[in-house]
């Protein structure tokens, strides 16, 4: 597939794989969605010191960047496992100047370890950062009980609509422990009617620019599906 980079509406890059017309993130604007749909509505939301957090779609490492940067700014103890089949390559990462662009430099090293780091081995990034990388497709994932926070950033259901479906949901709902949390951009009511399925309680919220709404769905034991605000 043919990848070219692309600036965004915030003046952030993403790369967009033009055989799909598709890009890794919003063209309204990449780091605003991040902060948005991750930072704020997922990370910023849950309370704790600590967090085990799952990223499906790992990708420019743009979610797991901005995570870092907010977990030393919190103090908060995490442990981040991003998940991709399909990488990008560490030229592609540099050009996307995720760095330059969020006036991080102290973070440079950091960031370039976290792409160069070994598939399947846990590292510490920070004090307050641990970090592992597997590359393996999302129907891979078999954990049980063992993520507060699961960032779903895979492509979106126009391009890879099984990434979208009840089986996918189910594996996330397992991982996830009790009250865990889902946050993604996505809002079509398939993906909540799949979500509300396997057992989430599913939220809509305001979306990030150039998006109506989000979805926020929480693995809650015990307690049958609600509509809310639906």
């Amino acid at each position: 597939m043919i990848r070219k980079i692309i600036t965004t509406g915030d003046g952030s890059k993403t790369i967009q794989i033009q055989d799909w017309n598709e890009q890794y993130h919003s063209v309204h604007g990449a780091v605003n969605e991040a902060y948005h749909v991750f930072i704020d509505k997922g990370f910023a939301y849950l309370t704790g010191k600590s967090l085990r957090i799952l990223e499906i779609g790992f990708g420019t490492g743009l979610n797991a960047l901005i995570t870092l940067i907010e977990a030393e700014k919190s103090k908060r103890q995490i442990d981040y496992t991003g998940v991709e089949a399909y990488p990008i390559t560490i030229e592609e990462m540099l050009a996307l100047d995720y760095i330059e662009t969020l006036n991080a430099a102290s973070f440079k090293e950091v960031f370039a370890k976290m792409h160069k780091s070994a598939w399947g081995n846990k590292i510490t990034l920070t004090p307050h950062f641990s970090f592992k990388k597997q590359k393996k497709d999302f129907r891979g994932i078999s954990d049980i009980n063992l993520y507060d926070l699961v960032y779903f950033d895979a492509f979106g259901a126009r391009v890879q609509p099984e990434l979208w479906t009840e089986v996918i949901f189910d594996k996330m709902y397992k991982a996830l422990t009790n009250n865990g949390v889902l946050v993604t951009y996505a809002a079509k009511g398939s993906v909540r009617r799949a979500m509300e399925a396997v057992g989430f309680v599913v939220e809509r919220l305001p979306g990030p620019p150039g998006k109506r709404e989000m979805l926020r769905a929480r693995k809650v034991l015990g307690k049958t599906n609600f509509h809310g605000n639906l």
